[in-house]
């Protein structure tokens, strides 16, 4: 049953010519998925998680290096054609820092170099400059001097000049955005000294002098990166007697505490014996390789800087937000099961009785119908074969398919039709609840059908005084498609399951529309149906709570409702469910700080709901989002193994679930794909739901086009059962 707007709707096309614009619920559900999608990207790629190449080139032969490299300096100059070297002077010692800069180790390689009053050479990579930009400003600014050792720390003899050309210019950029620079010094990564210059790596330093680099080994190497004790790297770091050096060491890349105590005894030894720490451009007596960053040049640095900053804490949140869905997820699980399996216990005991004595007295039955042609003689004729007596009031909605003369033509006994002008369900299940003659109501929808016990033990909770409203068992008829089995895994395992929790927690949310029972009392003293939300059914729910009535489960009542066979459909119903549920939280606001039950409700029923049902689906998707990312970036076997022990949770939750409603496993097969594609859709529906709400705008009933699938419950006999396209439903 769906109720409608008298208002119109949005055109669903430009008659006049125009082009049709992508409607803003769509289109800020895209931006979000294309912003979050970026900057995971960015946060993977500054991380050396995406284009990241770990191949290191082993030793070839140098034949076609010319010796004069081979026996030169550290200092290899190849800009404009030349092939030259060049040493630093015998009292000068050039430490050079690679692979930083570090958040750890830097600020404690540069306090002690500060110390000592000594300079050195960072030679720094653009995915740590872009993290780190305040520690390269601090290397500036105490005197150092910057040169580059590419952005993700390749080993360039693999990579193609494209390749190459791109590394130095992100480089560049992460400098220009941390100090406003550039650097004429590189380092290739994984270099040695001049002698160990080989066949492939030559090709790749004549290139980077081509671009205007100066390329600097080293002639020392202290070895730290094997971490082999802080003598061993002060012994290794000293300079030849009466020589000068250009000292290999690491401030990043692991723990570097050797590295900062073997810097601290080195510096004041050789400082005794005359050397000077000076920058590479000092030792040489040449311009500083230091030249500034003007214009657009330095506005996209910064703009790269202030992205991966962005990106860093958007993901950092994102992180926080998964563990935050994770932790709902599994307590949800372990709630449902424990809660759904005391509900089961209690009333499935052989002495459990709501009441001293069963309900009997007869009851009104409310079927608001909108156009529900093709169902409703199914409905109807199910409620005739109820084993508790009733009277069937259909309240025609002004339907346009004749659906009330169909049901006068059936002439059935205790069925009338009330007619009225479209008004909407809300105003229907009023006027029908005007209408009825006895005390206890049921409500149900136009397109649902009743097994014959469905009535009798929708009615018996009422035998307790102080329940004043029971949820039925909704169950899709109609699951013999792919997406009408997704839906009933749905129904079984997240609704009911959710019932049965809510019911012993006595916070039940919603009464489903296609299967619910009130007191008439309870209805009245609420003020009955109202339409200030699209989800009527859970806000009269919440009215109830709130009133101090209890609102119960019974399973045993069993309705067999129409599941939308399409997407569009299946879209429409759970926009609007969702951003009625929304709608219903909302308005019952206030009970969180109410007394009494109202008050109850609102701190123990509101709460859970909002994270369950709003709060919950809506972060879910991260789940995905870093599911995909590592299997495409990350250590795919860790996720996938992650993503089957979810799977295997919501296995072992949804088999629980069938077991409880003595349903048949099977449909379970399709629960990974259910996982993968209709879980997707739930997604970016209740995302849509969230922006409409925060933008403001106001969501119309749509009416669902029903085939009329659901004749008769599967649990009536093969000989009463109608026939529709020459099969039994």
């Amino acid at each position: 049953m769906a109720s409608r707007s008298s208002r119109p709707g949005p055109a669903t096309g430009a008659r006049d010519g125009s082009r049709r614009r992508l409607p803003l619920r769509l289109l800020l559900p895209l931006l979000v998925l294309v912003a979050m999608t970026a900057m995971l990207m960015l946060r993977g790629y500054v991380h050396s998680e995406i284009l990241a190449d770990y191949r290191v080139a082993p030793a070839t032969a140098n034949d076609k290096v010319p010796q004069d490299i081979l026996k030169g300096g550290p200092v290899i100059d190849t800009r404009s054609g030349r092939s030259t070297t060049m040493t630093v002077p015998d009292d000068s010692v050039v430490l050079t820092f690679d692979d930083g800069p570090d958040p750890t180790w830097t600020p404690k390689v540069l306090d002690t170099l500060k110390k000592n009053d000594a300079h050195a050479v960072f030679f720094i990579t653009g995915t740590m400059a872009s993290r780190y930009p305040d520690l390269v400003r601090r290397m500036v600014d105490e005197g150092h001097e910057i040169g580059l050792h590419s952005f993700n720390h390749p080993d360039l003899s693999y990579q193609s000049k494209k390749r190459i050309d791109w590394e130095l210019s992100q480089n560049q950029l992460a400098l220009a955005g941390s100090v406003g620079i550039r650097s004429s010094l590189f380092r290739p990564p994984y270099s040695s000294k001049a002698a160990n210059m080989d066949n492939n790596s030559w090709p790749v330093t004549q290139y980077i002098g081509s671009r205007g680099y100066l390329t600097i080994v080293n002639d020392t190497d202290s070895e730290d990166w094997r971490k082999p004790g802080v003598q061993e790297i002060v012994r290794n770091s000293t300079p030849k007697p009466g020589h000068g050096a250009i000292v290999l060491m690491h401030d990043s890349g692991g723990d570097r505490h050797q590295t900062v105590q073997a810097l601290d005894q080195l510096l004041p030894q050789l400082k005794a014996k005359g050397y000077k720490f000076q920058n590479l451009t000092e030792a040489l007596n040449a311009p500083s390789a230091h030249t500034p960053v003007t214009g657009v040049e330095l506005w996209k640095g910064k703009a790269w800087v202030l992205l991966v900053d962005a990106s860093d804490h958007v993901t950092g949140v994102l992180v926080v937000c998964l563990a935050v869905i994770g932790f709902l997820v599994l307590a949800r699980f372990a709630l449902m099961l424990l809660l759904s399996g005391i509900h089961a216990r209690r009333t499935r005991r052989r002495d459990f009785r709501w009441g001293p004595l069963p309900v009997t007295e007869p009851v009104s039955v409310l079927v608001p119908a909108y156009n529900e042609a093709k169902c409703i003689e199914n409905t109807v004729r199910s409620l005739m074969r109820s084993e508790h007596p009733i009277e069937v009031i259909v309240i025609d909605d002004g339907s346009s398919d004749g659906t009330a003369r169909l049901v006068e033509g059936l002439q059935l006994p205790n069925v009338r039709v009330i007619r009225q002008l479209n008004a909407g369900k809300p105003a229907a299940l009023n006027r029908g609840l005007a209408n009825a003659r006895h005390d206890l109501i049921v409500m149900m929808d136009g397109d649902t059908v009743f097994e014959p016990a469905t009535v009798r033990e929708l009615v018996q909770p009422f035998a307790d005084p102080r329940v004043g409203a029971v949820a039925g068992n909704a169950k899709v008829g109609n699951k013999d498609t792919l997406i009408g089995a997704w839906q009933h895994i749905e129904y079984v395992m997240g609704f009911n399951l959710d019932r049965r929790m809510y019911d012993v927690l006595q916070c039940m949310p919603t009464i489903p529309g296609a299967v619910g029972a009130f007191r008439r009392s309870a209805l009245e003293r609420v003020g009955g149906m109202s339409d200030d939300t699209l989800a009527e059914d859970t806000d009269i729910t919440m009215a109830m709570h709130r009133d101090g009535w209890r609102v119960v489960y019974a399973e045993k009542a069993r309705a067999w409702t129409e599941a939308p066979e399409s997407v569009q459909q299946l879209w429409s119903q759970r926009y609007r469910w969702s951003y009625g549920t929304m709608q219903a939280i909302w308005k019952h606001r206030r009970a969180l700080v109410e007394r009494g039950p109202s008050g109850r409700f609102g701190r123990v029923g509101l709460p859970l709901v909002s994270l369950f049902m709003v709060v919950a689906p809506l972060l879910a998707p991260l789940i995905d989002v870093f599911l995909v990312y590592g299997l495409v970036f990350g250590p795919t076997d860790k996720t996938i193994l992650a993503w089957f022990g979810v799977l295997a949770v919501q296995l072992v939750c949804a088999g629980y679930a069938f077991v409880l409603d003595r349903e048949r496993l099977t449909p379970l097969i399709s629960l990974p794909l259910q996982q993968i594609l209709y879980r997707q859709l739930m997604y970016v529906v209740l995302l849509q739901s969230w922006i409409t709400a925060l933008t403001g705008g106001r969501l119309r009933w749509q009416k669902l086009r029903r085939k009329g699938g659901v004749s008769a419950p599967p649990s009536a006999p093969a000989g009463r059962r109608q026939v529709m396209d020459g099969r039994p439903v």
